[in-house]
């Protein structure tokens, strides 16, 4: 996914972001509502995603698991010396997930997963005081990931296997805070392509070293994103060899995706299940995000994150043999560091609180249900690299607040 995932950080993702960087953390309608919790929680075939080691310690022969999210979210920016502000319009992304696996004997599982861990539509009001660093963007993308699972012992089991993704991304910023043609209108690139793709892969390893204690550990690996020849569109700049020419033209760029580490363990007592996750985001190796166009300029963009963790706790009770409630809370570290915090990336710490329900139609079908409502906390910050017309550094800052709802809804099939 080696373009698309590279303006993902170039342009805003990260407006719908819940997992460090730019990651939308909603794999799994009964791990939402638990606080995203997975890595050592046997329950369905959302361990496709969250650690495929387990699956084999599934019941039954054929599971599946299907979900969708509806995420809402809403960035507010104010800048209180210069008495600007601006509000993103209302978007409303749609993350997708299906994953199914399959018992091939009583050592050996295989699965599959289709999720959507990017997908959003994010825009800011017409030349905003920020407009020379985004102004809106739309993006999809889909993953691809066949699992398989094997148990060692009746104590351990280890799994994995490679991820493809494929996806499509538009985005508009305007070029600078000034420049404009002779009509007025404000220079613009726009960014779009589609049908990029990329390989990746995972592991993982499930001990249990009692029958209601689950240990659990889950890596992804780091994926260095190389794009040569990608589409870039130039509007509106005026005629002069100061600037770019107005068309088409191309960019190269590298961006390296980071490794991501999940430990955790999940403890059943009658009717309860009690479940913690720790992630790990290695963000270290986002360094900058560097672009050459075809026509002679470039685009350079400091970000130089920090590695990143998130905390995550569930809850799950059996209330009655059809209905199985959770809920669940997660802390999750920005991996923005002071200086660099840029209005495509408005992400800071934040605090997620968690609920949800599994409804037993049958015995081999349930309805899951769930929600999350997603906090930032509030928090004066800047970009100090953005660049100016003439080429020199500027400092873009102000006062963000952020917030995002999401309630999901599922399906659950056994046999």
């Amino acid at each position: 996914m080696r373009k698309l995932l590279l303006f993902i950080l170039f342009v805003s993702v990260t407006l719908v972001t819940y997992a460090g960087g730019y990651r939308v953390s909603v794999q799994g309608q009964r791990a939402i509502a638990m606080g995203h919790t997975g890595v050592a929680v046997v329950n369905s075939a959302e361990l496709v995603f969250f650690n495929p080691a387990g699956l084999v310690y599934l019941e039954n022969k054929l599971n599946v698991s299907v979900g969708v999210s509806g995420i809402f979210t809403d960035v507010i920016y104010q800048n209180r010396e210069l008495g600007t502000s601006s509000e993103t319009d209302s978007s409303v992304g749609t993350p997708l997930n299906l994953y199914g696996s399959y018992k091939v004997n009583d050592w050996m599982s295989i699965g599959l997963g289709v999720y959507t861990p990017f997908g959003s539509e994010v825009e800011w009001p017409t030349d905003w005081a920020g407009s020379h660093l985004v102004n809106n963007i739309e993006l999809a993308a889909i993953y691809i990931q066949p699992v398989v699972s094997f148990k060692i012992s009746d104590r351990f089991s280890i799994g994995g296997g490679p991820i493809y993704v494929t996806g499509s991304v538009n985005f508009n910023r305007n070029a600078s805070r000034t420049t404009t043609d002779l009509e007025g209108n404000r220079s613009n690139i726009t960014v779009e392509d589609s049908g990029v793709t990329n390989w990746g892969w995972s592991i993982g390893a499930m001990f249990n070293p009692t029958e209601d204690l689950h240990i659990g550990f889950s890596y992804r690996s780091e994926i260095i994103m190389e794009v040569e020849g990608g589409e870039a569109t130039f509007s509106n700049f005026p005629n002069s060899p100061a600037v770019p020419a107005n068309g088409t033209t191309t960019f190269n760029a590298e961006l390296p995706l980071p490794a991501e580490l999940t430990l955790g363990l999940s403890y059943e007592y009658k009717k309860w299940v009690f479940a913690f996750d720790y992630n790990r985001q290695f963000w270290d190796v986002y360094e900058s995000l560097d672009l050459t166009f075809g026509n002679g300029s470039s685009s350079i963009n400091p970000r130089n994150y920090k590695n990143s963790s998130a905390y995550r706790l569930g809850l799950q009770y059996q209330a009655t043999d059809k209905i199985t409630l959770r809920a669940g809370y997660y802390r999750d570290e920005t991996p923005v560091q002071p200086g660099y915090f840029a209005p495509e990336t408005p992400r800071n710490d934040s605090d997620g609180f968690t609920g949800g329900l599994s409804f037993a139609v049958t015995p081999k079908l349930a309805i899951d249900a769930s929600f999350f409502y997603l906090r930032f906390e509030e928090v004066d910050a800047s970009y100090d690299f953005g660049t100016n017309s003439t080429g020199g550094r500027e400092s873009f800052g102000g006062t963000y607040k952020s917030s995002a709802f999401a309630p999901g809804l599922g399906l659950t099939y056994k046999m």
